[in-house]
């Protein structure tokens, strides 16, 4: 149509349109109101006529834009009756956004006929780009321009408002059918104008400037490698599962990758490759295959750029990202759009770069998925077939974190570039002659850094571009040389694509700036505004910068520019950090940092620089800095300096800890750096151990970290799991000599990785452990790796599971075996292996000597291997171990485990096992559990058990056996001479043999047992046979079984346990049983548990007690059904099974012979009188002595008589236990008739009528004193009175316990009534009875109508108690001490009262009793005797808060003659004895008359004192606070005291001038004989005023000032009085700071003390020369008793002087020198002549040899005196006192930390023995272990007296301390053996304290409680 038709055209069809709405006004207000809600349609609008309203509108709808007009245009066509031939010019003319033309103003130009007819345009060679590779992206030509506003598109009409168009009638005319047709043809013609497009598009492709021509008609298709199907990307990189489609190292054919077996839902292909990889590429290469018809499967193909989608800000439909960013259809875009959805199955979209998406995919979908929406979100709907249901999916990502709205069963591709075929095809297409092809492939085979480089496509093709560019005039290896890191071959390639060959450093900057601020900001696409219009050029030019369309708004198109690659646009960020001195120090530093490629859930998307810290370790390297310092235009030194930073921030990273992703970008960017010593320190920072778990590894990563490792000395670990990786990636390990162990787990690895490794094995010559699970070998890839193994002979572990591997396979692993000499393990589980092939593999274990395990379980198979020394010596190279014939004799002997479990094993395999296993080594175990042998096949195991010498166990369970195979397999017990038990039970499918060595093995391996005291056993001279252990437990054996049982067993007398538990013999098989038993021998235990025994087949087996001679224990449970008869349960049973270590049979402690009771237990039964009758008559003929123990829930009375009426027919019943049992309330009574009715009861103990247990004496024993407990048996007052009754007939009574019963205060005194009738010796316990003060009062009454009470004891506490006891005799001095009883007043006369009449009471204690002094000085004066002493002892709070001045007032309130005072603040005592009647002293009477006129307070106190205290001959004040008031009153006290002898101020603190009181006071008491003023708060100057009351006592007998200040003229005060005290009997001087000048003087002044029985100076400092004094004394005091030198700084001059003079003290008793440094020579000088009458020796701490003590030892060997010997902390060792007569009368030995072992624990403890008396023992802190405990334990029951052993901080372990609990069985009065921190197990230590309580293993002394006094 010409211009001038095109424009009449258009004016008539105007005009036909204003008529057509004029027709419609309502239909047009109604539409102009939707496109301008704003529009005011008001009155003016309603004047116009219809055809002046439509040209408004359409003029208003016009201005609005081209949107709105073509949507309107839209409406008009869909919704009013247009003619077709009209419709089509409208939709022509207007339908879409190009035809816009101003149809309102009739007469203008028409717009030209390229914006009114827009086509198919090629894109202009400028904006094309390469479509190569990833290096240089091909760009987006015009028609695929993006909007950036995407929701005002054309397409906004009936799809985006839901209308629909209204056909006015609905027939078949020609023009309905015509437009039908046309409709039809429309999709046909947009999917030919698509292919079209992209014809044109790929179809121009003219080299660039400086590019061979060749450069972009090279495609090579990468290597591509199926990976399971996806699941969403949230977890780790590559984490995918799936069933794999190709195996890996084969290409996958394009068409495979659209040929997924979904038939319904999302098909959807994921792309996973690293950066330069070719996946833009393949994406283009897709689509210009599809243009050319290869891909015919599909009609149309789609392919969007995430990077340009990034740029839709707004949100679209499908329609609109199919039309508005590729080609729009010429006309009706929904015809076309339902095409494609019909069709969908055919369509393909290809979403490139996934990786760089923005925007976060939400996971709130719309209810309508063609809601608009963004780019992503719509990708989304489409990979979950909301959208677009059936078509096809595939996007590319780098690995990575990808959106999750990928779907599940999304296929995915790795794509890994390059390998070496490849690398040489592309090469030779590059390179267009011959002789450049061959040049540069020989210059990448020499170079292998640049060969691993090139298997990245985009490397190869900037590689090659260098080689074109450098190759030429250079000699071979030159160009290669040039090109050594990634970033030297960027550098390359700049200088390549300069036509000048000139560096131009601005331009290139400028592209560094840029690349560098997109990198920041996260831009990949620049505007024209972001690039200088210089740099842009030359970018453009170089083919640097990509340029594409990008429209920015309605009819206005922009362009925009990319790097043409990523890589690029980091590479020149890098050149901008390095080369502008802008950037400083630190922000350099900081961009030198790594990127973990795992997963991180905070991280949206990948980053864009993933290689910058690469480039910029690159530009580091030396090589660099002449092309750095030319661009920067700086010196090179600014350069280096630049370099360094780079530099230092690798090496710091090399020293943390990073993750496996860091390690190998680390190791790029060391690489990069080309510095050996950088690389040295990283490959030596490295940890030993290695793991890469999870992420994605290529070539280049492998050949990478290989080559930091070979700057690596020392051995390194490799492991790789669930780890991506490239097939060929092991050619990288090629001489890696550093790998030691290397371990893949993949299912990624298939045949050829299997290949590729097999090439690198025998040239790692340090590998010890290969591993390779988990992986897709088939029989292919594991032949390479069978030839390759041989020639690895150090490979010492080998795994091969989980490999899917068959028979062949196998085999033909196994059969390796014998060329890996050094081969431990070999590891094939989770394989397919048949049960043929398993025969054949038993067979290679059998004949194979370094085998010494297979272990095969279901899908485990495992060989254990043990090499000969010899091979490993061979292979060492040390010439004197080979042939050394000890060695191959012990290979000889090697020994076989074989566990071949649920195998499927049946009769016919057993056959050909026995068979093979006759002719191998001796067996350690055999395990055939869980196969189908049934009873033949066990049998025939059985059968041939004894010939296959197994040393361990032979499992033959879960193997179908039945009960008649049971007992055709007992046929071994009799046939075995090893077998130690056999464990049999059919319910749990258990059959186990185990066996125990030979005797001569046996006894070897008990030597070689690692005791830590090497113990030795007694011995029995004939050594006892094996007794086995035969469990046949849940087997169904019954009565009719036991014969036959019984006749399988009898051939063996060796039987030691048999547990039949777990059957269905029952009463009558019990019966049979019992009369076959003797003919099994001596049995030492039979369990006949859950058999359904009742008491009737129980009195069946008590008759075995007579019958059976090993039968000692019978236990009968009837609930439980535990039957269970044994013989002596001493010993190994205290510990659990398998705690201790087993020993053979007779090994003894050597315990003398011990008579061990028989006993009888009956639990949970229902004893009836009837059965405690028939029992008692079957237990008559048992011999004894018997212990019989009853449990039941209730005992009635009757049942309880009848026992109790059978004893006497027991005379051999030693114990009678009754436990928990209810019994009846009459129970006390009925055992207080006891006695009387069996005088054999010696202790009758009942507790909460629940327990009860009787001890009965036999007719031999000695008679003792009955005991009485009845404790919380719910007694009240009215069983008292016939209680005591019964009890009176016990003529021996000792002990009665009525304890925690329900007396009360009527039941008290009743008793009390009674208790003259009762005939107890020993004591009365009436605790816990609901007492009050009445029954305090009533005991204190009744004191004198009880003339044998002894000692009465009350607490009325919160812990109640109350004792009473007696005497045989009559008793003169009772004692009574109440507590807590809280008196009130009113109590007070009685108890005076009371008291009064208790004229035999001698002591008084009253705790707690008193609130306060009023009541204490009522008693005192109600408290009058006829005659009498009665001491009274105070202890209250008050007491210690009253103060010396009151206390002494309350004393003046007293009737009697007060003789004794002591008061004690800190102790809150307060302590009298008075004196009855009271008599005057005339003295005491003068001194009185003295004061009487002074009427002071003070004065008349002191008064009442004289009188009262007139015969006070003792006085104590300790541990009180004098005041003045107080001294002076004891002062003008002291005066009167004419009679006082004892005087004692201790502890206290005394002011000077009541120092001067006292002082004064004391100097009048010349009767004194006992002066203590010890221990006080006093100085020199104090000390001095009290010694001056010293003068004149003569009489003085007892003086002790110890901790005084004794030094300079203080002591030569003390020693002018003693002078004159010539009947001194006792000094005590201790801590005294006396010198040895002070001794000097001291032992002058000692002359005379002739009578001096006891001298202490311990803790001074009198040295030798201060002994050496003192010894030229000693010797004058004849009566010398008791000598303390202890800590005094003696040496061994002083020491020897000493002994020697104290050998001449022949009445000396107690010796104390320790903590002296005397050494052997005192020793040795004492034990010359020892004192006769010594009890007392202590040299603790002396340090004393084994020489000293040993003569020490024998010299008091046979002492008759000696009680207490201390030694302690002297270097003993084996000089240990050794006696061989013995002390009789030594209580206390304390060798605490002596050094003493386990050689000098023999003679030790049989000098224990000899020591009868010994009650404490102390062995803390030296080196014994469990000989030392054997030895202990043996002597344990001969020592009697023994109450405490302390054994702390030794060497005992969990043995040892067995060894103790035996012995204790023995018998012995042990109270407890202290053994805290000795090497026993916690675990172990209370399993030993629950059995033996005695046993104390804490830190704090847990000793026994004190049993109070009578019991």
């Amino acid at each position: 149509m010409d211009p001038v038709s095109l424009q009449l055209g258009t004016r008539n069809l105007h005009g036909w349109l204003v008529r057509l709405l004029s027709r419609n006004l309502e239909w047009l207000d109604a539409k102009v109101k939707l496109f301008l809600p704003n529009v005011d349609l008001g009155s003016e609008y309603q004047a116009l006529d219809p055809t002046q309203r439509a040209i408004l509108h359409l003029q208003k709808l016009h201005t609005q834009g081209p949107t709105t007009w073509k949507s309107f245009i839209q409406c008009v066509c869909m919704e009013l009756d247009v003619p077709m031939d009209m419709e089509v010019l409208l939709m022509s003319m207007w339908g879409h956004e190009d035809g816009f033309p101003s149809l309102l103003e009739i007469g203008k130009e028409s717009r030209s006929d390229s914006q009114l007819h827009p086509g198919p345009q090629a894109p202009s060679p400028q904006t094309q780009a390469s479509h190569h590779s990833d290096t240089l992206r091909p760009d987006t030509d015009p028609q695929s321009a993006v909007h950036t506003q995407g929701a005002s598109d054309w397409f906004s009409g009936a799809a985006q408002r839901g209308l629909k168009r209204t056909y006015q009638s609905c027939g078949s005319s020609p023009r309905r059918k015509q437009l039908r047709k046309q409709q039809q043809e429309l999709p046909k013609r947009y999917l030919q104008l698509l292919r079209t497009s992209v014809q044109q598009r790929y179809g121009d492709r003219t080299p660039g400037l400086g590019q061979p021509l060749a450069f972009h008609q090279v495609y090579v298709p990468p290597i591509l490698q199926w990976s399971r199907a996806s699941a969403p990307f949230h977890t780790q990189e590559g984490a995918t599962t799936g069933d794999p489609k190709a195996e890996d190292g084969t290409n996958v054919n394009i068409r495979d990758l659209f040929s997924t077996k979904a038939s319904k839902g999302p098909r959807v292909t994921v792309l996973l490759g690293k950066a330069g990889m070719g996946k833009t590429t393949l994406a283009h290469w897709l689509c210009q295959k599809w243009a050319d018809g290869e891909l015919d499967r599909f009609q149309a193909v789609f392919l969007f750029e995430f990077r340009q989608l990034n740029l839709i800000t707004g949100s679209l439909t499908l329609p609109q990202l199919l039309f508005d960013v590729h080609l729009r259809p010429e006309a009706s875009p929904e015809a076309v759009f339902q095409h494609l959805k019909e069709n969908a199955e055919g369509i393909l979209l290809i979403f490139d770069g996934l990786d760089e998406i923005l925007q976060p995919c939400s996971d709130k979908e719309t209810a309508d998925p063609e809601d608009p929406a963004s780019a992503l979100t719509l990708f989304s709907r489409l990979c979950r077939g909301t959208l677009l249901p059936g078509c096809w999916v595939m996007a590319t990502s780098r690995p990575g974190k990808l959106p999750a709205c990928l779907p599940t069963e999304a296929a995915t591709v790795h794509m890994w570039g390059f390998d070496g075929p490849r690398v040489e095809e592309y090469v030779n297409h590059f390179f267009s002659d011959q002789l450049s092809r061959e040049a540069a492939l020989a210059e990448l085979r020499v170079d292998r850094r640049l060969w691993s480089m090139c298997a990245v496509p985009a490397l190869c093709q900037v590689a090659c571009l260098c080689l074109h560019h450098l190759l030429p005039g250079r000699s071979p290896g030159q160009a290669a040389a040039l090109l050594p890191s990634m970033t030297q071959n960027y550098v390359q390639m700049l200088l390549a694509l300069d036509p000048r060959g000139v560096l131009q450093a601005e331009p290139l900057l400028g592209l560094g700036e840029v690349a560098l601020s997109g990198l920041e900001s996260g831009k990949v696409i620049f505007s024209t505004g972001d690039i200088p219009a210089s740099t842009l050029a030359f970018g453009d030019a170089l083919g640097l910068l990509t340029s594409f369309c990008v429209c920015t708004g309605p009819g206005h198109q922009d362009k925009g520019y990319a790097f043409s690659h990523l890589s690029l646009q980091e590479f020149f960020a890098a050149l901008h950090l390095m080369t502008r001195p802008q950037v400083d120090r630190e922000a350099l530093s900081q961009h030198v940092t790594l990127h973990s490629r795992w997963v991180q859930r905070t991280k949206a998307r990948l980053g864009l620089s993933d290689h910058l810290p690469t480039f910029l370790a690159g530009l580091a390297s030396r090589a660099c800095r002449s092309f750095l310092s030319l661009l920067a235009q700086r010196e090179e030194e600014w350069v280096a300096a630049r370099q360094e930073i780079v530099l230092q921030a690798l090496k710091k990273l090399a020293t943390r800890r990073l993750t496996g992703p860091k390690i190998v970008e680390l190791c790029h960017c060391v690489g990069e750096t080309q510095e050996p010593e950088l690389a040295s320190f990283m490959a030596h920072s490295l940890p030993q151990q290695l793991p890469f778990h999870n992420f994605l590894l290529t070539y280049a990563d492998m050949a990478s970290l290989t080559n930091i490792l070979g700057h690596r000395d020392g051995p390194i670990h490799l492991d790789f799991e669930g780890c991506p990786l490239e097939p060929r990636c092991p050619e990288t390990l090629a001489g890696c000599g550093q790998v030691e162990n290397l371990s893949f787990k993949s299912r990624k690895c298939g045949d050829a990785f299997a290949e590729a490794l097999s090439r690198s094995l025998p040239t790692m010559g340090s590998l010890k452990k290969l591993g390779l699970a988990g992986s897709k070998i088939t029989a292919r890839g594991i032949s390479h790796l069978v030839q390759a193994l041989p020639f690895c002979p150090q490979l010492e572990e080998v795994s091969f599971q989980d490999n899917q591997l068959k028979d062949k396979e196998v085999l033909n692993i196994v059969k390796v075996l014998s060329c890996l000499p050094r081969l431990q393990k070999l590891d094939l589980s989770r394989n397919n292996v048949s049960v043929s092939t398993l025969l054949s593999l038993t067979k290679v274990a059998v004949t194979c000597p370094t085998i010494r395990m297979l272990q095969v379980r279901e899908t485990d198979l495992i060989f254990l291997l043990s090499p000969p020394t010899e091979t490993a010596a061979e292979l060492q190279g040390d010439p004197d171990l080979q042939g050394n014939a000890n060695q191959r004799k012990e290979a000889q002997r090697r020994s076989l485990a074989l566990r071949l479990q649920k195998c499927q094993l049946g009769v016919h395999d057993v056959e050909v096992l026995i068979a093979q296993l006759q002719e191998g080594p001796q067996l350690d175990e055999v395990d055939l559990s869980g196969n189908q042998l049934k009873d033949e096949g066990c049998q025939l195991m059985a059968e041939a058990a004894p010939q296959l010498h197994i040393t361990k166990k032979l499992d033959l369970s879960d193997n179908g056996l039945s009960v008649a195979g049971v007992l055709s397999v007992l046929s071994v017990v009799s046939t075995c001479q090893t077998l130690a038990e056999l464990h049999i039970s059919l319910l749990h499918k258990t059959v186990v043999f185990t066996f125990a060595p030979e005797l001569e093995e046996q006894e070897g391996i008990q030597k070689r047992a690692t005791f830590p005291d090497s113990l030795t056993f007694q011995m029995p001279s004939e050594p006892s046979l094996r007794s086995p252990r035969i469990r046949l437990t849940h087997c169904a054996l019954q009565a009719q079984h036991l014969e036959l049982l019984c006749k399988a067993l009898g051939g063996s007398c060796r039987l030691g346990h048999l547990d039949l538990s777990g059957n269905a013999l029952g009463d009558e098989g019990v019966a049979l049983l019992a009369r076959l038993l003797p003919g099994l021998g001596s049995l030492q235990s039979l369990n006949l548990s859950e058999n359904r025994l009742s008491l009737e087949g129980v009195f069946s087996l008590i008759q075995c007690f007579s019958t059976l001679r090993w039968l000692l224990h019978l236990e009968f449970s009837s609930a439980s059904q535990h039957v269970i008869l044994r013989g002596d349960k001493r010993g190994r049973d205290l510990l659990a099974p398998g705690s201790l270590p087993e020993f053979r049979a007779g090994a003894r402690l050597g315990f003398g012979q011990h008579h061990v009771p028989r006993s009888f237990c009956l639990k949970e039964c229902q004893l009836e009188p009837l059965s405690l009758s028939h029992l008692c008559k079957s237990l008559e003929k048992c011999p004894g002595p018997l212990e019989v123990q009853l449990s039941c829930e209730v005992l009635s009375d009757q049942s309880l008589e009848t026992l109790l009426h059978h004893l006497p027919q027991l005379p051999q019943l030693s114990l009678l236990q009754l436990s928990q049992t209810q019994l009846p309330p009459r129970s006390p009574l009925l055992l207080a008739d006891l006695f009387s009715l069996c005088p054999q009861v010696q202790k009758v103990d009942l507790r909460s009528l629940r327990h009860l247990t009787l001890h009965l004496r036999s007719s031999e024993e000695q008679e003792d004193r009955c005991c009485w407990r009845f404790t919380d048996c719910g007694l009240r007052q009215e069983h008292v009175e016939p209680l005591c009754c019964l009890l009176s007939k016990c003529e021996d009574l000792n002990q009665l316990d009525l304890s925690a019963n329900l007396l009360g205060d009527d039941g008290l005194r009743c008793l009390l009534e009674c208790l003259p009738k009762v005939p107890i010796s020993g004591s009365l316990n009436l605790s816990c009875n609901s007492m009050s003060q009445e029954s305090v009062l009533c005991l204190v009454e009744a004191l004198p109508s009880c003339p044998r009470v002894r000692e009465a004891s009350v607490n009325l506490g919160s812990k109640q108690s109350f004792w009473i006891h007696f005497s045989q005799q009559e008793e003169a001095g009772k004692t009574l001490r109440l507590s807590e009883c809280h008196f009130k007043p009113e109590h007070m006369p009685r108890l005076a009262a009371s008291l009064n009449q208790a004229l035999q009471l001698a002591e008084l204690t009253l705790t707690w009793c008193f609130p306060g002094l009023e009541q204490l000085i009522v008693l005192l004066g109600l408290l009058t005797w006829p005659t009498g002493v009665l001491t009274l002892r105070v202890e209250e709070p008050w007491v210690g808060r009253a103060g010396v001045l009151k206390l002494l007032e309350v004393c003046a309130q007293a009737s009697g003659n007060i003789t004794e005072i002591s008061i004690s603040e800190t102790q809150q005592q307060l302590c009298i004895q008075l004196e009855f009647p009271h008599q005057e002293n005339p003295e005491a009477v003068a001194l009185r008359l003295a004061h009487c006129d002074l009427g002071t307070h003070q004065n008349l106190l002191a008064r009442q004192l004289m009188e009262t205290c007139a015969r006070l001959r003792q006085l104590s004040l300790s541990q009180v606070n004098l005041c003045d008031a107080s001294s002076l009153l004891l002062q003008s006290l002291l005066l009167s005291l004419s009679e006082l002898k004892n005087f004692r101020l201790t502890y206290s603190c005394v002011s000077s001038k009541g120092l001067a009181h006292l002082a004064s006071g004391l100097s009048h008491c010349h009767l004194l004989e006992e002066l203590d003023l010890s221990n006080n708060q006093l100085g020199d100057e104090g000390t001095k005023v009290l010694l001056g009351a010293l003068e004149g006592k003569c009489r003085l007998k007892r003086l002790d000032l110890s901790h005084l200040p004794l030094g300079g003229s203080t002591l030569a005060v003390l020693t002018q009085g003693l002078g004159h005290m010539t009947l001194l009997q006792s000094l005590r001087l201790s801590r005294s700071n006396i010198d040895d000048v002070g001794c000097c003087h001291l032992s002058k002044a000692l002359r005379a003390a002739t009578s001096l029985e006891e001298l202490s100076l311990s803790h001074n400092q009198i040295g030798n020369t201060g002994a050496q004094d003192l010894a030229a004394v000693l010797p004058g005091l004849p009566e010398l008793r008791k000598i303390d030198l202890s800590a005094n700084g003696i040496g061994p001059a002083g020491g020897a002087r000493l002994a020697e003079s104290l050998t001449l003290c022949r009445h000396l008793e107690e010796l104390m020198l320790g903590c002296n440094a005397l050494e052997d020579c005192t020793a040795l000088g004492l034990a010359k002549g020892l004192p006769r009458h010594l009890r007392v020796l202590h040299l603790s701490s002396s340090h004393l040899s084994p020489e000293g003590v040993l003569s020490l030892g024998q010299a008091l060997d046979g002492c008759p005196h000696v009680e207490e010997i201390s030694l302690a902390e002297n270097s003993l060792a084996g000089g240990v006192p050794r006696f061989h007569q013995g002390l009789p009368v030594l209580r206390q030995l304390d060798l605490v930390s002596c050094e003493i072992d386990n050689q000098a624990a023999k003679p030790l403890a049989a000098s224990f023995v000899l020591c009868p008396a010994l009650e404490k023992i102390m062995l803390s802190w030296n080196l014994l272990g469990d000989e030392a405990a054997a030895e202990l334990a043996r002597v344990l029951p001969q020592m009697g007296r023994l109450k405490r052993v302390d054994l702390e901080k030794n060497r005992i372990t969990a043995y040892g301390a067995w060894l103790l609990v035996e012995g204790l069985a023995q018998g012995s009065g042990i109270q407890v053996i202290r053994l805290w921190n000795n090497p026993i197990p916690p675990d172990m230590a209370q399993h030993l304290q629950n059995q033996e309580p005695r046993l104390d293993f804490a830190f704090f002394d847990n000793q026994p409680q004190v049993i109070p006094r009578g019991t």
